[in-house]
């Protein structure tokens, strides 16, 4: 039988996870996180008391928890198009200012977008210039990106998106095939630092030249959603980028009249204020 969640409920797991592990889901969209839940209910066969219960007594549990409860769906060089105006316009454009740059992937997941920026910095001849900083609320989900391993069935659609991107090479180049996983060159990620940050409660610790949070804005709410590109605005250097998700926008946010569009679709800004 389906279950279904309460707001109450909800509220008692958000306030619970605050309380006892500081993680803050309490500005998430709800509609999102009562998904999240739900799934995971499904999952384990379990209740939501039963969650609740271990959550309070298995202090252990938490990690499994945030694995099921934060999305980790993605891809290697999702949508192409965006990934061309990072290699024929935006890098080029950092380039003409600084020889050197930091880059940040907030909310990096399952690390598809590290490896992915990776091999077109190899490509462009810059890999050894950049310097790349990877973080993500979920020690599981880093622990896979630093893997740099990947189901093997997973690369038809990400040489797809690579094709489509118009690299040099092609992905397989990257990567060999180990016990049915693609394992990617470590070399790619000489450059990369793979650590634990909270968007939601980490703060400001580093200034850089672009910063990339694709398709993680959508599961908060508006409020923190304001809170966390207060966040990325600190974090650029004046004149830095700022590339958010396809359905996400800053142009209605506090901080809106200090970045300009520099490509609407791609949705791709630059801080033009400190």
């Amino acid at each position: 039988m389906i279950q279904d969640i309460d707001i109450a409920d909800l509220k008692k797991i958000t306030e619970l996870i605050h309380k006892k592990y500081n993680y803050d889901f309490r500005n998430y969209a709800m509609s999102s996180f009562k998904r999240r839940i739900l799934r995971m209910l499904e999952l384990k066969g379990m209740t939501i008391d039963a969650i609740i219960k271990k959550l309070t007594d298995q202090p252990s549990f938490v990690d499994e928890f945030l694995d099921e409860l934060t999305v980790n769906v993605t891809e290697m060089f999702r949508d192409p198009g965006f990934w061309r105006v990072m290699r024929e316009e935006i890098i080029p454009g950092i380039l003409l200012n600084h020889k050197q740059f930091k880059i940040w992937h907030a909310g990096c997941s399952s690390g598809e977008e590290v490896f992915s920026m990776a091999i077109l910095l190899k490509e462009m001849g810059i890999q050894n210039d950049v310097t790349l900083i990877a973080s993500d609320l979920d020690v599981n989900v880093l622990e896979k990106a630093k893997s740099g391993s990947y189901p093997i069935k997973n690369m038809e659609l990400n040489e797809k998106n690579y094709i489509r991107f118009q690299g040099t090479r092609t992905l397989a180049a990257y990567y060999k095939e180990e016990n049915g996983k693609a394992v990617f060159d470590k070399e790619l990620v000489n450059q990369v630092s793979f650590r634990k940050h909270d968007l939601v409660t980490g703060e400001v610790f580093n200034k850089f030249d672009l910063v990339l949070c694709r398709n993680v804005m959508i599961y908060f709410n508006q409020a923190l959603q304001n809170d966390v590109l207060k966040k990325f605005h600190e974090s650029l250097f004046k004149y830095g980028y700022l590339a958010i998700g396809s359905k996400e926008s800053l142009i209605w946010c506090d901080i809106a009249s200090k970045f300009i569009v520099v490509n609407n679709e791609e949705k791709v800004y630059k801080k033009i204020k400190d």
